[in-house]
């Protein structure tokens, strides 16, 4: 006879299940998390850190720089050498790096040594990079300089915020390039404004005046245009979802007039 609808069945007739095969060699031990207890995974804290005071200035300043509108004589150096240009370039400027002290003292030494021989010292000083923002100026007003570098972060710009019409005035080819850092390493200084040269070897002469040219294709005429631009102006993400809403909103409005 059928059991009846809704009774049990026996616990014989009830599906068995299989019992989990336990392995007495790996025992299941839960972390606990609590004070004292294991080390919580790790977690992307950033967000939470407290950045030093000059990295918050750096980032502030750089927001500002986006938000407020920059005048086109600040906003030229937002427009830098690019890389491959930048590269060659620079390895030209390593060929030509001042002496250090060690290297002055011993080029000193074996002049005054074939002196006192009696031989004829070879007088003129080597062919170097010239830096230092009041003797740049010097030699870009009296038309030595054949090339300045500019770095692109000097702070206060105001420093060299001017350099880049003198060199036009003066018809000197100029460049501006990124890191003073970049520029300091070249004469041994830790940051560096501005560099010039004013004269190269003549195995180097060829390399030089291509590199002049490029400079002056690449940068001087290209940005004769954008550096009358201005720059900055660029709100953030919420201000600008808010600005296209308020432009759909009135775009909406006067399509309903026309109607």
């Amino acid at each position: 006879m059928a059991p009846k609808k809704g009774a049990k069945l026996p616990v014989s007739a009830a599906k068995k299940k299989p019992e989990k095969v336990v392995n007495p060699l790996f025992e299941k031990r839960p972390k606990q998390f609590g004070i004292g207890g294991a080390l919580p995974p790790k977690k992307d804290l950033t967000r939470f850190v407290k950045w030093p005071q000059n990295v918050r200035i750096q980032r502030k300043k750089r927001i500002l720089r986006m938000r407020l509108k920059v005048p086109p004589a600040i906003n030229q150096f937002s427009k830098t050498l690019d890389k491959n240009l930048a590269s060659s370039l620079f390895k030209m400027l390593l060929k030509y790096r001042p002496e250090d002290n060690a290297a002055k003292k011993e080029r000193l030494l074996k002049r005054a040594q074939a002196e006192a021989d009696g031989k004829t010292a070879d007088a003129k000083k080597p062919i170097v990079v010239k830096y230092g923002l009041k003797h740049v100026t010097y030699l870009i007003e009296q038309n030595k300089a054949q090339l300045v570098v500019i770095a692109h972060d000097v702070d206060p710009i105001e420093l060299v915020v001017w350099l880049p019409h003198l060199c036009r005035k003066m018809e000197i080819p100029y460049c501006i390039v990124k890191g003073k850092a970049r520029l300091g390493s070249i004469v041994h200084k830790k940051t560096a404004s501005v560099l010039c040269l004013t004269s190269v070897k003549n195995e180097d002469k060829l390399d030089f005046s291509k590199i002049l040219e490029a400079i002056k294709a690449n940068f001087n005429d290209k940005f004769d245009e954008q550096r009358k631009k201005w720059g900055g102006g660029v709100m953030g993400s919420k201000s600008q979802a808010k600005t296209k809403a308020k432009e759909r909103l009135l775009a909406k409005e006067a399509a309903q007039r026309m109607s």
